[in-house]
């Protein structure tokens, strides 16, 4: 069975962003696009949205304009729309099970009340077993924060789409716990796009660092040493499974979530891991790293879940 790529709408242009980018990842993986909008009945849901159009008829709507669009724009990309009821972060997991991915806008308000809004689109992320991608909408040059002018479907496609940069995949790792389903990610996105592979670890100093306590530059040189040696040994397995890939190792001391969000800058996509927390199964997290680097970078931000960490018998 051919799993597709998977996309949550909610009609905001963070979520249209969302759907461009996952029909040409689509395309690029050689897989179908599926498009899933939920529907979910909420006190006062009779009012207008706009005009008289009423939330349940918009739920129809937009993906089936939105699927039309997509076909357009992609000739023989295989698009399906699919409404679904029920809470969106529950309906969200559920279309990742089948996935390969599922992409979501980062930001913005839509018509349809707590759909896909920070808090959804962090539920989804923080609960679901497969990679979710947060792609944000940008628009005339502006900053991209939520894009509220542009237009869910329909015109001529440019409004809202994201203009994510065609450069290196970004891949970020914790050399204390590198995560396979990570690093197998990005090295994946990188070798379907034919692109390099920047791979990032960053740690802060440690208190005695700047502190005029002995040969700091002399420290700081050793520990990036050590970074490189232990980076290459993780890697080593990938470069043999993914020989096409440019990888360059690049080590640094500085706050992680902020030398990925840097890094971003143009970057085609950033990859980063989160790791299950087993103490506490109820109440996943996604991690401070992930969390800061969702906020912060310009560029699609791909949050892999990691299996956690076995445990002394």
């Amino acid at each position: 069975m051919t799993v597709p790529v998977t996309v949550g709408l909610n009609g905001t242009p963070a979520s249209m962003a969302a759907a461009d980018w996952a029909a040409r990842e689509a395309v690029l993986r050689g897989l179908p696009l599926r498009l899933v909008s939920a529907w979910e009945w909420q006190p006062f849901s009779y009012a207008p949205l706009a005009g008289s159009e009423m939330p349940e008829q918009w739920s129809i709507r937009v993906p089936e304009e939105t699927a039309e669009e997509l076909r357009r724009r992609y000739p023989g990309l295989d698009v399906t729309a699919d409404r679904l009821t029920g809470p969106p972060p529950e309906v969200l997991c559920e279309a990742a099970k089948e996935s390969e991915l599922l992409a979501l806008g980062s930001t913005g308000l839509g018509p349809l009340a707590g759909f896909l809004l920070g808090s959804v689109a962090m539920a989804t992320v923080a609960h679901t077993e497969r990679p979710v991608v947060l792609v944000r909408a940008y628009e005339g040059g502006g900053d991209g924060d939520d894009g509220e002018g542009g237009e869910a479907g329909g015109g001529d496609g440019d409004g809202g789409v994201s203009e994510a940069g065609d450069g290196a995949v970004v891949l970020g790792i914790d050399l204390s716990s590198p995560g396979d389903e990570t690093i197998r990610f990005g090295f994946a996105a990188a070798a379907v796009r034919s692109a390099p592979l920047r791979v990032i670890n960053g740690w802060n100093p440690p208190p005695y660092f700047g502190h005029g306590i002995g040969d700091d530059e002399g420290r700081r040189a050793e520990a990036i040493d050590r970074a490189a040696e232990s980076m290459r040994a993780a890697l080593a397995p990938w470069r043999e499974r993914y020989p096409a890939v440019e990888v360059a190792e690049e080590p640094a001391i500085g706050r992680p979530a902020r030398l990925l969000s840097e890094a971003g800058a143009g970057a085609g996509l950033v990859v980063v891991g989160r790791r299950a927390t087993p103490r506490r199964p109820g109440q996943p997290r996604i991690g401070h790293v992930a969390h800061a680097v969702l906020h912060h970078c310009p560029a699609p931000v791909a949050v892999v879940p990691q299996a956690p960490p076995p445990t002394a018998a």
